[in-house]
C-alpha cells in the first residue's frame, strides 16, 4: 500500500489530467468563444479581424495573441491541436487543413437562443472548460430574465433596422432574440419572415414604438449606415425612439448575448423614463 501511495503521489493521482488542447480561431465569432472560455496559454492564434473592435472588455490584452492571415499556411506552421472554425470560413482552407491532418471543430451559426446555448456548451467541451461554459449559459439565462422583466407590461412594438434599410424578420437571429424577451417585432407587418429591405416611406408609415439599431450618434462610416441618419428617420425616430444594441453583441449569437440582453434592458429603461 505504501508503494502504491508513493506511486500515485509521484504521478499526480490515479489518472493524470490530459493536457488542455492548443487552439486557433478562424473568425471573429470563434475568437469570442476562445477568449471567453479558453486559458490564454491555450490560444495560439486569432482571426485577422480579432482586433477590429468585435471583442468585449473581458477579452483583455489582444496584443498577446498572434493574428492569423485567414489562410492555411500559418495555421499549418503553428500545428494546433484543434482549429475552431465555422461553415462560413473558406471551404478550400478548411478542406486543406483537414487533408494535412489537422483536427477542425466546425461550429454552426446559432439561429435561436437554444442553439446559442448548445454552441457555448460545445465550445466548452472543445476547450476543456465545460464549467466555464455552464457559467456563461447561466449568465445568459440571468440576462434574459432581466430583459423579460424590463419588457413585461410594456407591449412595445419594435422594428430591428440596420444599414440600407435592412429589417431583420422574426425568423432571423435578432428577431428571435427580441421575441424571446417579449417584444413584438413590426417586421411581420412588412411581410418579412427572415428579413428584407424596407423603404423610408414604409418604415415611417409603420410607426413602431421604437427602432432597434446597432449604433448611436450622428456619424456614418458609409452610405449604408447613412440611411439610419436620414432626416425623415431622425425626425420620427430621434434618440429617445431608438434602442441601441451594438452589432458586435449580436452578430455571432454566442457568449456576448448576455451583454446584448443587458444592453437591451438598459435601453428599455432609458427610453421608458
Amino acid at each position: 500500500m505504501v508503494a502504491v501511495a508513493a506511486a500515485l503521489a509521484m504521478s499526480g493521482g490515479p489518472a493524470s489530467a490530459a493536457p488542455l488542447p492548443r487552439l486557433v480561431s478562424m473568425n471573429v465569432c470563434t475568437d469570442q468563444l476562445l477568449l471567453t472560455l479558453a486559458d490564454p496559454e491555450q490560444i495560439l492564434g486569432l482571426s485577422r479581424f480579432s482586433r477590429d473592435g468585435w471583442q468585449g472588455p473581458a477579452a483583455g490584452d489582444l496584443a498577446r495573441y498572434p493574428v492569423l492571415s485567414g489562410g492555411a499556411e500559418d495555421v499549418l506552421l503553428i500545428r494546433p491541436d484543434i482549429v475552431i472554425a465555422s461553415a462560413f470560413d473558406k471551404r478550400s482552407t478548411r478542406e486543406l487543413l483537414k487533408a494535412k491532418g489537422l483536427r477542425l471543430a466546425e461550429l454552426a451559426v446559432p439561429r435561436t437562443l437554444d442553439e446559442a446555448r448548445q454552441q457555448i456548451r460545445e465550445a466548452g467541451d472543445i476547450t476543456g472548460h465545460p464549467d466555464r461554459a455552464a457559467k456563461e449559459i447561466a449568465r445568459l439565462d440571468a440576462a434574459l430574465a432581466r430583459a423579460r422583466q424590463a419588457v413585461s407590461e410594456k407591449h412595445y412594438r419594435v422594428l430591428p433596422l440596420s444599414r440600407r434599410g435592412w429589417v431583420a424578420g422574426s425568423d432571423s437571429f435578432v428577431g428571435s432574440l427580441l421575441g424571446e424577451t417579449g417584444l413584438r417585432s413590426a417586421a411581420g407587418d412588412l411581410g418579412f419572415a427572415f428579413g428584407g429591405f424596407a423603404s423610408l416611406e414604409a418604415i415611417v408609415n409603420l410607426r413602431p414604438d421604437f427602432i432597434v439599431v446597432s449604433q448611436a450618434g450622428d456619424y456614418a462610416r458609409d452610405d449604408g449606415q447613412a440611411f439610419l441618419l436620414h432626416p425623415a428617420l431622425e425626425r420620427f425616430y430621434p434618440p429617445q425612439k431608438r434602442i441601441v444594441i451594438p452589432e458586435r453583441m449580436t452578430e455571432c449569437g454566442g457568449v456576448m448575448l448576455a451583454d446584448a440582453l443587458d444592453a437591451l434592458t438598459a435601453e428599455l429603461r432609458r427610453v421608458g423614463r
